[in-house]
């Protein structure tokens, strides 16, 4: 029996340097603020949906970019004492290695102050993706040179894992309204990429930042986006909108089966189907930070190991949960998870018609 296809992420890779704040007010020209103990780990796309992925036994490839500063040395030693292969991870000595300051105060979600450095030099064309059974890209918005020609670079790394045989999958990241990526042509970058996309898992917000939309959450509100998602080519979408849960909508049977192997083994299962998972409870919260990432790993996971999609859609529910408790992703922590909170009876979920 031959080795099961690895899992490629690609993308956003920074430092997290994080501390719990009582008051964001406080915060204000001249003013000393007290702040709680830090903490720092390392982020983004390859160290959180990748770190997830391999500790639910995923056999992974990163590929993204850093600098041979202190923090790029400690963003390497990092992986490697977590046992990630650094593969495709670049050196750029074009800029520094990327942080964020993660300010998080108790029961809210969490704020940034991001620097993007070197991931806005990353190669794509030094990906491999031969052996993939999936390609995941993130955080687009925080890699403005995979941007440049309304997202060309990122259009092209999708259609060479296509050729590949691999499923494509992407996820976003906020935009910044006053970053330099914020100008741009949002909604012409989702027209040329979106064609090439397999599995879509962003978030309400990462959506309404990048499109301008300022209207109030309601269940239509992602829905309709979920399925514009849809109408531009994306096979699968799973759009968060955080404490209301996540809501999972594929097209046709047709299309997943063109969306490379791996989502063409699940097609029949999983096409034409619209549903929400609510969340699952959460105890001993302690932070907000990586669960979407976490969420994207828990649906990458149960697609690779050809779940169905109800599971699928609990899995990722139970991975971010899990994230939020602080706590590693493993098989049996999953295991758990899913046991202590079975499946809602799907007359009791929200699903479309």
């Amino acid at each position: 029996m031959s080795e099961p296809r690895e899992i490629v992420l690609a993308g956003h890779i920074c430092i997290d340097i994080a501390t719990d704040l009582t008051n964001f007010s406080s915060i204000r020209p001249g003013a000393l603020v007290e702040v709680g103990r830090a903490g720092w780990s390392i982020g983004g796309t390859i160290a959180n949906t990748g770190g997830t992925l391999q500790e639910l036994g995923v056999p992974i490839r990163i590929a993204g970019a850093i600098s041979d500063d202190e923090l790029g040395r400690t963003a390497r030693s990092t992986l490697e004492a977590k046992g990630m292969p650094d593969n495709d991870l670049q050196t750029s000595t074009a800029a520094g290695t990327s942080y964020s300051i993660v300010l998080q105060a108790d029961g809210t979600d969490r704020s940034f102050l991001h620097y993007p450095g070197a991931n806005e030099f990353f190669d794509p064309t030094a990906v491999t993706v031969t052996d993939a059974s999936i390609v995941h890209f993130g955080y687009p918005s925080l890699m403005r040179g995979m941007l440049e020609n309304s997202g060309e670079p990122i259009r092209i790394l999708l259609e060479r894992a296509h050729a590949a045989g691999a499923t494509t999958s992407i996820d976003l990241a906020v935009v910044d309204p006053s970053s330099r990526v914020a100008s741009l042509d949002w909604a012409q970058i989702f027209a040329n990429v979106l064609p090439t996309v397999d599995v879509a898992s962003p978030s309400l917000d990462d959506l309404t930042s990048a499109l301008g939309i300022s209207e109030p959450f309601s269940i239509e509100l992602v829905e309709r986006l979920a399925a514009s998602l849809i109408e531009q080519g994306v096979a699968v979408v799973a759009l968060s909108a955080g404490a209301n849960g996540v809501f999972v909508t594929t097209a046709s049977p047709e299309r997943l089966r063109r969306g490379g192997r791996t989502l063409a083994a699940v097609a029949n299962e999983w096409g034409s189907r619209e549903l929400w998972q609510p969340p699952l409870p959460v105890k001993n919260w302690a932070s907000t930070n990586g669960a979407g990432d976490a969420l994207t790993a828990g649906l990458l996971y149960s697609l690779w190991a050809g779940r169905s999609l109800s599971d699928a859609a609990r899995t990722a529910a139970a991975s971010a949960a899990i994230r939020m408790q602080g706590e590693v992703a493993t098989k049996d922590a999953l295991a758990r998870m899913l046991e202590a909170h079975p499946a809602v009876p799907p007359h009791q979920l929200h699903e479309s018609s």
